[in-house]
């Protein structure tokens, strides 16, 4: 199976749990692999038969703008959704990352298909 992917695509948002985080924005990082019929496109060079990375980019930042999720698994659950029914994938592979002040980084992967009928 060919992929493609966006990487490093960070994302202002209202993200949390705690009351505090209601109130300001922080940065989520995405990552999404996606199936692609990479032959389809290099055979043609034409971005039509193409994953269109820009508008992936641009449906995740749609999504998070405008969820204020208080759960990165909500985030990556609704951009998986939309990504899907979007662009005409049938799999990808998201993870969403959130660094923590504490000095870590909480993350969540998911891996989503969708049946063509």
């Amino acid at each position: 199976m060919d992929t493609v992917s966006v990487r490093d695509l960070p994302v202002q948002a209202v993200i949390g749990v705690h009351e505090w985080e209601r109130d300001i924005e922080q940065t989520l990082l995405f990552a999404v692999e996606m199936a692609a019929g990479v032959r389809k496109a290099a055979a043609s060079d034409d971005l039509a038969d193409a994953v269109d990375y820009s508008a992936v980019a641009e449906t995740i930042v749609a999504v998070v703008r405008a969820g204020k999720f208080r759960l990165i698994e909500t985030a990556a659950e609704r951009v998986a959704e939309r990504l899907l029914a979007d662009h005409g994938l049938t799999w990808l592979r998201l993870e969403v990352r959130k660094p923590i002040a504490d000095g870590y980084t909480a993350a969540v992967t998911i891996e989503r298909t969708r049946q063509i009928p």
